[in-house]
């Protein structure tokens, strides 16, 4: 029996209201379950899956990566950075030839590709600020699954297979395969060197990682593969507690994630001017509304270029991005029925593709809202030799060359250029919403830029459109940016009309699965969560 599994039988605690959680695969699922019926809260299920995804969900969830925490707790909102940072031995043009031109893949795989990771610390910031159960039993469950393995899925199975193929056509230089390889659908896959780590993360907290056994490993690691992780960068690191954005929003509170984080000014952005300029009796999903949605697309990810960083570096113009008189203005140029030149949209202003996410409620009515990432699926494609884990390609997040897209064709400028210590920046977008004062929504997903198009989304199909969870998080989606130019993503499900009535007026459409959408909804009913049908998540409520 797992040390959860005692501490249920020997200490029942019920829930007097319900809860829920929503996460990415079975494991994290049962063990987040597990915690609240056990009388903990959601700081303290969210700690206990995270980890437990550093084993179960290796193309997302970490040890080497870093995320956010969005946080509503007795009444009160907070906000957790655990994003990674770049090593003091960085630089601007680290990534770049003699002739200034990028060098391809350079920040993607590999070991130069890694920031300093912040999820350890993460974790034990938070439970030293919201947990109540003890840290070991938080940390046994993924200990466990670690050490005695767990039933790989199929989906992990063929997305393993996938990136090693894709390593070898590429001739990319990984050790990939050294570790993931024996993974076979529907048999126990074990992880010895990673057991070790998080044993000794259980057993000494963050020291178990940024220091001691664990920070000798990796660093001697990074020395005999020329990479640029030092004691002092793992020392040195710290999660920062930060104020998150709030807004009211059409009757509700919405609680999200600042900045190094696009993605909160991002939603706020395209949840106003949506309210601005739709007509009421707009459709879901119809042309109309595809195109508006996209118009206002252009211009959030215009100002995302220009004005978004981290905030320890630059100073962000938050509340006049998300000003109304400010987003009045900046829809003007919006026109319901013709596409605007994308040469023309401007910074308004005047002066990540594999993650993963959950979303929990707990029996108190503490949320939280988590996202965490190695960015591509796998990260870097480097394991730590000797600790197990994999490190992740954060630095392609920063703006390598200025003008020059990264892998998820998002543009930056020197507001997100290379520092020492910087945080890259991010579009992971965590986010509460209150109605009442009372948690009403808990959303977010993975997908790089199109995470701030899977957030707000979900918000406008739960909120706007009265859509059950599992429809919300399932209904078809869209994802517009500034660049490619008049490039629409989208999800299957679009009729053969309407792509070529977009086709018309000048869109180029791409089918392409993206996010993995993790909600809890409170409703007329009580509470109602769901994962994204086409993911390998798990969602259940708590009477």
């Amino acid at each position: 029996m797992s040390l959860v599994g005692i501490i249920l039988f020997i200490n029942p605690v019920f829930a007097k209201e319900q809860a829920a959680v929503a996460m990415p695969d079975s494991y994290s699922a049962d063990v987040a379950v597990n915690i609240l019926n056990s009388g903990g809260n959601a700081v303290d299920a969210a700690i206990a899956a995270q980890f437990v995804l550093a084993v179960t969900l290796p193309e997302a969830g970490n040890l080497g990566g870093g995320g956010f925490m969005a946080i509503y707790q007795d009444g009160k909102s907070d906000f957790l950075d655990y994003r990674e940072l770049a090593p003091y031995a960085a630089h601007r043009d680290m990534y770049l030839d003699k002739n200034g031109e990028v060098i391809e893949n350079l920040s993607l795989f590999g070991i130069l590709a890694a920031g300093t990771p912040g999820t350890v610390d993460g974790m034990w910031q938070a439970h030293k600020k919201y947990g109540t159960l003890p840290w070991k039993t938080l940390l046994q469950p993924a200990v466990d699954l670690a050490k005695n393995g767990f039933i790989v899925h199929p989906q992990l199975a063929d997305e393993i297979k996938y990136v090693s193929n894709d390593y070898k056509q590429n001739n990319i230089k990984v050790n990939f395969d050294d570790y993931f390889l024996a993974a076979k659908a529907g048999k126990v896959f074990k992880q010895p060197e990673l057991a070790a780590t998080l044993t000794r993360i259980r057993d000494q907290g963050k020291a178990g990682f940024y220091q001691g056994k664990t920070a000798e490993i990796i660093v001697g690691f990074m020395q005999e593969n020329q990479g640029l992780i030092t004691h002092k960068d793992l020392t040195d690191y710290q999660a920062k507690w930060r104020t998150p954005i709030q807004k009211k929003w059409s009757g509700y509170q919405v609680i999200t994630a600042p900045p190094p984080s696009s993605g909160g000014i991002a939603i706020l952005q395209w949840l106003t001017m949506y309210e601005l300029l739709a007509d009421p009796k707009l459709e879901h999903n119809s042309v109309e509304y595809i195109h508006l949605l996209s118009e206002i697309g252009k211009r959030v990810f215009a100002d995302r270029a220009e004005y978004l960083g981290d905030p320890d570096f630059i100073k962000v113009p938050v509340n006049e991005l998300i000003a109304n008189n400010y987003l009045v203005k900046r829809s003007k140029g919006i026109k319901l029925n013709k596409i605007s030149s994308t040469e023309n949209i401007k910074p308004g202003l005047k002066e990540s593709e594999d993650t993963t996410h959950f979303s929990i409620l707990d029996q108190w009515g503490n949320a939280v809202s988590n996202t965490t990432t190695i960015n591509l699926g796998f990260g870097s494609g480097m394991v730590v030799e000797g600790a197990g884990f994999l490190l992740n390609d954060e630095m392609d997040d920063f703006s390598i060359k200025p003008g020059v897209p990264n892998v998820f064709g998002a543009v930056g400028g020197q507001a997100n250029e290379i520092q020492p210590k910087k945080r890259m920046l991010s579009s992971m977008s965590p986010t509460i919403i209150l109605k009442d004062g009372k948690v009403t929504f808990v959303t977010g997903s993975p997908g790089g830029t199109t995470i701030i198009t899977s957030v707000y989304q979900s918000i406008l199909n739960a909120l706007v459109f009265n859509m059950p969870a599992q429809k919300a998080v399932d209904s078809p989606r869209f994802h517009h940016q500034l660049l490619p130019i008049n490039e629409i993503k989208h999800h299957q499900g679009l009729t053969e009309q309407q792509k070529q009535a977009l086709e018309t007026m000048g869109y180029h459409l791409k089918e392409r699965n993206f996010g993995d959408l993790h909600l809890i909804l409170r409703n007329d009913k009580g509470l109602d969560a769901a994962s994204q049908s086409s993911g390998r998540g798990k969602s259940v409520v708590i009477n």
